[in-house]
């Protein structure tokens, strides 16, 4: 069974040594660890990879034991695995404005074209909340009436819902590294509404169009913490326009059809495991579980 553990704390000495310790005598092969040591912020992150193994403890008391030595350590940890799930994965869809992306999911997963339960949907506004109202999704606001979210709220609302993945779908606010590295090793997936890495701002679209481009995307990748995405991309698409084509027009294209459309896709390759994030890179799974 693949497990990943997440901790995520004030920095002080030997936060990781008791996790390792204690995985490695349990039997577990580490696949891999990525431990950040934020000086500015004085936060200590860490995440591991690893293979637990059939005849060892059960992932109920492996998650109580690393929950107790984050007690111990002062840290926040996470212990989460795909294969514990007997159904499909849970998901929570983010949003801001935007409704056509977190519709075309909704739409995918009612057709059987996605294989994943909406557990939630998140806002910083309030302008997806008839979506979510539509297919009988649980509805949060976060954020204050000037969109500003609450990310701790965020983080509650993740864990209440047990969600297994979290969908960035047009959700126009970044998440603190804190907030990544508690759902680290590609649990967090985001639509960017532009072509990575070449037009990676909040603008895409008016960016390319300044550099006279004829082909526009979208991009669906991985979040991972203090990187942008370029290894960590799951799918891209685009759409090419005559010239001329005045940029409402570029955009209402991308937004109401291509983005949704490229989102979907994204989602299908990591819910149905075609690929993974290893050492901050997207691989393809040989057999897919």
């Amino acid at each position: 069974m693949q497990v990943i553990i997440t901790a995520v704390g004030p920095d002080n000495s030997g936060l990781a040594d008791p996790i390792v310790h204690y995985v490695a005598t349990h039997g577990a092969n580490i696949h891999e660890i990525q431990m950040y040591d934020h000086d500015s912020e004085r936060l200590f992150a860490m995440m591991l990879r690893m293979q637990w193994p059939d005849d060892g403890e059960s992932i109920e008391t492996l998650r109580d034991d690393i929950a107790e030595i984050g007690r111990q350590k002062n840290l926040s940890t996470r212990t989460w695995s795909r294969d514990e799930r007997e159904g499909p994965p849970r998901i929570a869809i983010c949003t801001t404005y935007r409704p056509e992306p977190a519709l075309a999911v909704l739409r995918a997963i009612r057709d059987g074209r996605l294989r994943a339960e909406p557990a939630v949907m998140i806002g910083n506004r309030n302008a997806c909340r008839g979506v979510a109202e539509q297919f009988d999704v649980p509805w949060h606001l976060i954020g204050n009436d000037k969109g500003n979210p609450d990310n701790e709220r965020m983080v509650e609302l993740f864990d209440e819902y047990d969600v297994d993945y979290i969908i960035l779908a047009r959700y126009m606010r970044v998440l603190p590294a804190a907030t990544c590295w508690r759902f680290a090793g590609g649990r967090i997936i985001n639509l960017h509404h532009g072509l990575l890495p070449s037009f990676p701002e909040f603008r895409p679209y008016e960016d390319a169009f300044e550099h006279n481009m004829l082909t526009y995307g979208a991009t669906v990748h991985f979040i991972v913490p203090e990187l942008d995405a370029g290894n960590q991309i799951i799918h891209q698409s685009t759409f090419t326009v005559f010239p001329g084509t005045p940029i409402d027009e570029i955009k209402r294209q991308g937004e109401t059809d291509h983005e949704p459309t490229c989102l979907v896709e994204g989602l299908r390759r990591v819910i149905e495991r075609v690929v993974e994030l290893h050492f901050h890179r997207v691989v393809r799974v040989v057999s897919p579980r």
